[in-house]
Protein backbone atom coordinates (compact mmCIF):
# COMPACT_ATOMS: atom_id res chain seq x y z
CA UNK A 1 0.00 0.00 0.00
CA UNK A 2 1.35 3.03 -0.99
CA UNK A 3 0.38 6.37 1.05
CA UNK A 4 0.82 9.65 -1.56
CA UNK A 5 0.87 13.09 0.11
CA UNK A 6 1.05 16.30 -2.15
CA UNK A 7 1.78 19.88 -0.78
CA UNK A 8 0.36 22.60 -2.68
CA UNK A 9 0.48 26.71 -2.37
CA UNK A 10 -1.73 28.41 -3.80
CA UNK A 11 -2.12 31.92 -4.89
CA UNK A 12 -4.95 33.22 -2.29
CA UNK A 13 -7.21 34.83 -5.23
CA UNK A 14 -6.95 31.19 -6.38
CA UNK A 15 -7.79 29.16 -2.73
CA UNK A 16 -11.44 29.00 -4.18
CA UNK A 17 -11.02 27.95 -7.67
CA UNK A 18 -8.63 25.01 -6.70
CA UNK A 19 -11.43 23.63 -3.91
CA UNK A 20 -14.17 23.72 -6.94
CA UNK A 21 -11.65 21.95 -9.43
CA UNK A 22 -10.48 19.53 -6.50
CA UNK A 23 -14.19 18.81 -5.66
CA UNK A 24 -15.53 18.00 -8.90
CA UNK A 25 -12.18 15.83 -9.76
CA UNK A 26 -12.16 13.95 -6.49
CA UNK A 27 -14.76 10.91 -6.76
CA UNK A 28 -12.92 10.47 -10.51
CA UNK A 29 -9.84 10.05 -8.91
CA UNK A 30 -11.16 7.89 -5.99
CA UNK A 31 -12.76 5.59 -8.95
CA UNK A 32 -9.40 5.55 -10.67
CA UNK A 33 -8.74 1.87 -10.30
CA UNK A 34 -5.91 0.95 -7.67
CA UNK A 35 -7.15 4.11 -5.44
CA UNK A 36 -8.62 3.09 -1.99
CA UNK A 37 -8.97 6.81 -0.51
CA UNK A 38 -8.41 10.39 -1.35
CA UNK A 39 -9.17 13.72 0.64
CA UNK A 40 -8.36 17.15 0.79
CA UNK A 41 -6.65 18.83 3.67
CA UNK A 42 -5.92 22.57 4.63
CA UNK A 43 -3.56 24.02 6.95
CA UNK A 44 -4.88 25.69 10.03
CA UNK A 45 -2.41 28.39 10.33
CA UNK A 46 -2.16 29.44 6.05
CA UNK A 47 -5.11 28.66 4.38
CA UNK A 48 -3.66 28.69 1.17
CA UNK A 49 -1.19 25.68 2.08
CA UNK A 50 -3.28 22.40 0.83
CA UNK A 51 -2.56 18.86 1.09
CA UNK A 52 -3.81 15.80 -1.21
CA UNK A 53 -3.89 12.32 0.66
CA UNK A 54 -4.65 9.48 -1.61
CA UNK A 55 -4.04 5.89 -0.50
CA UNK A 56 -2.87 3.46 -3.55
CA UNK A 57 -2.66 -0.04 -3.45
CA UNK A 58 0.66 -0.37 -5.04
CA UNK A 59 2.85 2.16 -6.55
CA UNK A 60 2.00 0.75 -10.40
CA UNK A 61 -1.80 1.93 -10.07
CA UNK A 62 -0.44 5.65 -8.73
CA UNK A 63 2.06 5.68 -11.54
CA UNK A 64 -1.28 4.62 -13.80
CA UNK A 65 -2.89 7.63 -12.31
CA UNK A 66 -0.19 9.94 -13.11
CA UNK A 67 -0.10 8.86 -16.89
CA UNK A 68 -3.75 9.32 -17.37
CA UNK A 69 -5.66 11.87 -19.08
CA UNK A 70 -7.74 12.84 -15.71
CA UNK A 71 -4.22 13.95 -14.09
CA UNK A 72 -3.16 16.00 -16.99
CA UNK A 73 -6.75 17.60 -17.10
CA UNK A 74 -6.67 18.16 -13.36
CA UNK A 75 -3.09 19.65 -13.03
CA UNK A 76 -3.23 21.32 -16.31
CA UNK A 77 -5.95 23.13 -14.01
CA UNK A 78 -4.45 23.12 -10.76
CA UNK A 79 -0.63 24.11 -11.86
CA UNK A 80 -1.77 27.92 -12.75
CA UNK A 81 -2.98 28.68 -9.43
CA UNK A 82 -0.09 27.88 -7.60
CA UNK A 83 2.19 30.75 -5.33
CA UNK A 84 4.82 28.21 -4.93
CA UNK A 85 6.06 24.62 -6.16
CA UNK A 86 4.56 21.45 -5.07
CA UNK A 87 6.20 18.86 -3.06
CA UNK A 88 5.12 15.31 -2.81
CA UNK A 89 5.89 12.01 -0.92
CA UNK A 90 4.90 8.30 -1.52
CA UNK A 91 5.17 6.76 2.22
CA UNK A 92 4.18 3.15 3.39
Amino acid sequence: MIKRFVKMTFKSECVEEFKVIFNSSKKYIAAMEGCSHVELLQDITNPTIFFTYSIWENSSYLEAYRKSELFKNVWSKTKVLFADKPEAWSVK
